[in-house]
């Protein structure tokens, strides 16, 4: 330190000059004086026990508020707008004061660090909104759980704000009725450079009842959706799951947006905040097959990778593990082709959450293929030594599909490999362990807390004792058991657009894959009680009934025993109907209406047009727009 160094120059001055002074050598002189100096200095660079080193002070702290006569913006749909200051507080200064002292020890400056805050109200638009989503500061988004925030949607009945009538007193404070505003409390300045960012907000004002167009807005219309992606081990967990990637290196797996919180959590609070009158969510959970011929067809949970587990939510279906679960195919590059099956941890909060949310759930199995190209299987539809890559569920037929050289459609053989398929496991092979949730102990951002783990779910509540068999109807009861360890669902549905399998025939021409379906029906509603609704969602294709193109012009109404069985409470139809017939040019059909966006002309073919009024017999009469009548003629249904 100075102070040394200064006191030795200090003693060697004198000791060269030498001589005494009152009895003092010139030596010890040196050594006072360069002590004085030195610590003079030490003071002004370091500091003191009695002088005070000040970070972070503001000389003056600016907001930018609103002007009278300033225009208030209106919104219509979704819209990022920029806030305007309608109110604040003054800026709340706090010092914390540290360091100091330095009794029996070299003495340590004391610093004082400053930090300001700010309450405030910022209007956002004319009118009631429904939702604010992202918020963005100078420019970036930050997230909305860093801000206490309470967002008022411009109701007309709207109160005042508890912390403006804190401040400004009762009575004295406007409810900003019509206004959308939002009120920021305790704002923290310091990483905005001790002054108040530019906030800009993300609206949603759909039209309102009454106004035009509101009955065809889908803010309004819209009553039900589907949760997607089906796939990805922890996309439907609402707690935060980290990966251990060794000694000393983690990682988030679902949490990918600014908001901080599950990615799951975050898009139900969208759903929530965009769709007010959603109702209903059809919960989406796959798993994978790997082969398109029904008896090798194999149906499993798997994963994206096996190296590294999550450490507060180990992925776990079905009673496999990350190291004994089989992978999901990957490309060229490395990268899975699908995200794994999620792990039955995340199916639980997920359907818990969605449930406190105030939606009914319906609880959807999907089945993936996960062939890629070169697989090297025989391919049912043809005399290629691959099956397709990636197929459609659809297309999971015999091992020579109808109409085949071979072809074991009509047979006991194909009973038996449907047989195959299904499988033997049965309800009564599932154990499951009910969980029950805390609801006070729910935090808000969609995390939740089970009394059955003492916290998130980490385990499976579902132990399976049955046949050592990866069949559809253990994937069907497994994904049963999981919603009864939650009490149930609103709906479930056994199966989809299996078109391939539910038309092949056996003896007699009997339909064995209807009958296994109506069986396990009767096992799902074991596990779910007579609440939970039951369907299957047939293709369009195989809800019309079959028609085989062998000549014999038999038409069979293959499901219709399904429908009419009594565990099944509705009927389901994955349909995409066209809503127009539009050509380009002038010379077609429907050049009379002018324009494709007409409203009339869209709304005149949800009950009429194509699949309606007329069908396409050929897609030569298609792309002729040849249209042939669709008649009844007293049942003899010539259409068909």
């Amino acid at each position: 330190m100075a102070t040394i160094l200064l006191s030795a120059a200090g003693a060697a001055i004198g000791g060269s000059v030498g001589g005494s002074v009152l009895g003092l050598s010139m030596a010890a002189v040196g050594r006072f004086a360069g002590g004085v100096i030195g610590r003079s200095i030490d003071q002004r660079l370091l500091g003191s026990g009695s002088d005070v080193v000040e970070s972070g002070r503001a000389n003056r702290l600016r907001l930018t508020g609103s002007g009278e006569g300033d225009a208030i913006a209106q919104v219509y749909g979704r819209m990022r707008v920029a806030g305007q200051v309608i109110w604040a507080t003054e800026f709340r200064e706090d010092v914390t004061v540290s360091g100091g002292g330095g009794k029996g020890g070299p003495s340590r400056p004391k610093t004082r660090q400053y930090s300001y805050s700010i309450s405030l109200a910022l209007a956002l638009c004319e009118g009631e909104i429904t939702h604010v989503g992202r918020v963005w500061a100078d420019g970036n988004e930050i997230a909305r759980a860093s801000l206490s925030m309470r967002v008022y949607t411009g109701t007309a009945d709207q109160l005042p704000d508890p912390k403006i009538e804190a401040v400004e007193g009762a009575g004295t404070v406007p409810a900003y009725r019509g206004t959308a505003y939002v009120v920021i409390e305790d704002l923290e300045l310091g990483e905005f450079g001790n002054r108040v960012p530019q906030f800009t907000f993300e609206v949603m004002r759909p039209s309102q009842p009454g106004q035009d167009g509101a009955a065809l807005d889908p803010v309004h219309a819209v009553r039900a959706v589907a949760m997607l992606p089906g796939s990805g081990e922890y996309t439907l967990a609402t707690t935060p799951v980290t990966m251990n990637f060794g000694p000393g290196s983690t990682g988030l797996a679902n949490v990918n947006t600014p908001s901080g919180h599950a990615d799951f959590a975050t898009a139900l609070e969208s759903l929530r905040g965009e769709l007010p009158q959603c109702g209903a969510t059809s919960l989406v959970v796959s798993w994978f097959g790997d082969d398109l011929r029904a008896g090798q067809c194999r149906l499993r949970p798997k994963v994206e990778q096996a190296q590294y587990d999550a450490s507060n939510m180990p992925w776990q279906v079905a009673g496999l593990t990350r190291h004994t679960a089989q992978l999901v195919p990957h490309d060229d590059d490395g990268a899975p082709v699908y995200g794994g099956t999620p792990a039955d941890a995340a199916v639980i909060e997920s359907i818990l959450a969605l449930q406190q949310s105030g939606q009914d759930v319906m609880f959807y199995p999907f089945i993936l293929m996960d062939q890629l190209a070169g697989n090297q299987l025989a391919d049912p539809y043809s005399d290629a030594d691959s099956q397709p890559p990636l197929p459609w569920r659809g297309h999971i037929t015999l091992s020579e599909a109808p109409g085949r050289d071979g072809s074991p459609d009509g047979t006991a053989a194909a009973e038996a490999e449907i047989a195959a398929f299904f499988g033997t496991a049965s309800a009564s092979d599932f154990a499951v362990q009910p969980i029950t949730q805390t609801p006070s102990n729910a935090p808000s951002n969609g995390a939740l807390d089970l009394l059955s783990y003492g916290g998130p779910v980490k385990l499976s509540p579902v132990i399976y004792s049955g046949p050592d068999e990866w069949s559809y109807r253990r994937f069907i009861l497994h994904n049963a058991a999981l919603c009864a360890a939650v009490g149930g669902v609103e709906s479930f549905c056994i199966g989809s657009e299996m078109r391939g399998l539910t038309q092949l025939r056996g003896p007699g021409d009997s339909f064995p894959t209807v009958n296994a379906l109506i069986e396990l029906a009767a096992e799902v509603r074991s596990l779910l009680g007579p609440d939970v609704k039951i369907g299957y969602a047939a293709d369009w294709s195989e809800y019309f009934g079959y028609q085989p193109q062998d000549g014999s012009g038999d038409r069979f109404f293959h499901l219709d025993q399904l429908w009419a069985d009594a565990n099944i409470d509705f009927v389901g139809i994955d349909n995409y109907m066209p809503l127009s017939d539009w050509r380009d040019g002038q010379d077609h059909l429907d050049a009379d209406w002018g324009d494709i966006h007409d409203l009339g002309y869209l709304q005149s073919n949800i009950e009429g047009g194509e699949g309606y009024d007329w069908y396409y017999h050929s897609p030569e009469a298609r792309a002729a727009q040849i249209r042939t009548p669709i008649t009844d003629e007293e049942h003899g249904e010539p259409w068909i």
